[in-house]
């Protein structure tokens, strides 16, 4: 059925828990994952041109490849754990873009995420990066719901 799932995660509990059912799924299934986390780039951070942020962006970088290799290397474990291949990547790209480039471009056939499954006023002023992979996908996605 699923071959190759690619997971996301920002490292959040919720996003934890969609890794652990992408896992157990994966083991399952005899599938492979691929773990994807976004760093979202510098220009989203600072609000832009003309923002006055004391902040580097080489500092941000280090910050961003830091956090991304503990938490990749915390899913691999979990992913070693549990007996399934796993490869991880930090892609710098807004999530959903990454999440979408990243199935694409590593042929997975199943995306799994995480959504706290906002509606209303919540999700207009906050957003949802699982609404924009289940609109823009072409793959399945399954959808590990709060």
């Amino acid at each position: 059925m699923y071959r190759h799932l690619l997971v996301a995660t920002d490292g959040s509990d919720l996003a934890a828990r969609a890794v652990t059912a992408a896992l157990t799924l994966a083991r399952h299934l005899g599938a492979k994952v691929t773990i994807v986390t976004a760093t979202e780039p510098w220009s989203a951070m600072t609000g832009g041109e003309g923002f006055a942020f004391d902040f580097p962006l080489e500092e941000y970088e280090k910050a961003a490849d830091s956090q991304a290799a503990r938490l990749l290397a915390k899913v691999s474990d979990e992913a070693k754990t549990a007996g399934v291949s796993c490869e991880g990547l930090q892609v710098r790209d807004f999530p959903a873009e990454a999440i979408l480039a990243t199935a694409n471009a590593k042929g997975c056939d199943l995306i799994v995420m995480a959504s706290h499954g906002r509606r209303g006023m919540a999700r207009l002023l906050l957003g949802s990066q699982a609404a924009r992979v289940v609109t823009m996908s072409s793959i399945p996605v399954l959808i590990c719901r709060a």
